[in-house]
């Protein structure tokens, strides 16, 4: 079914249950499970998986693929390093509330418009993301 051209990966409620469910591991699993461990497909097969198909679906067209000149996020990540330890449930919302928490290994940066946004894991400061809106 993962292969199928008709299957697009996804699952979010934006945050709606994060006291309940945890779902934000999924393209950590697929990257390190499917795509490594299973031999799925090629690692560049499995990274469009996550970025190009949905935002062409989205109607992103300038986005969800590394080119010249196009605007890019881009997570530098080592495939064999990839792993998810296990979830922790942190009370750092107002008022005490709790979420699921669950860290990933293996991505060294993740740049948002040029600038490092998380290096190993951690925030390095900077604030360059801005809203996409389709049109």
């Amino acid at each position: 079914m993962l292969t199928d051209p008709r299957m697009m990966l996804g699952l979010a409620d934006s945050g709606a249950h994060v006291g309940q469910i945890l779902d934000a591991s999924q393209p950590t699993f697929f990257l390190s499970y499917w795509i490594r461990e299973r031999g799925l497909m090629s690692i560049g097969e499995g990274v469009h998986q996550l970025t190009g198909r949905p935002a062409a679906l989205f109607g992103f067209g300038d986005r969800g693929l590394l080119r010249e000149g196009a605007a890019a996020d881009v997570n530098v990540f080592d495939l064999d390093a990839l792993a998810l330890p296990l979830p922790t449930f942190e009370h750092d919302f107002p008022a005490g509330a709790g979420r699921f928490v669950q860290r990933s290994e293996g991505y060294g940066w993740t740049l948002v418009n040029g600038e490092v946004f998380m290096e190993n894991g951690e925030h390095a400061g900077a604030l360059a993301g801005r809203p996409l809106l389709s049109s």
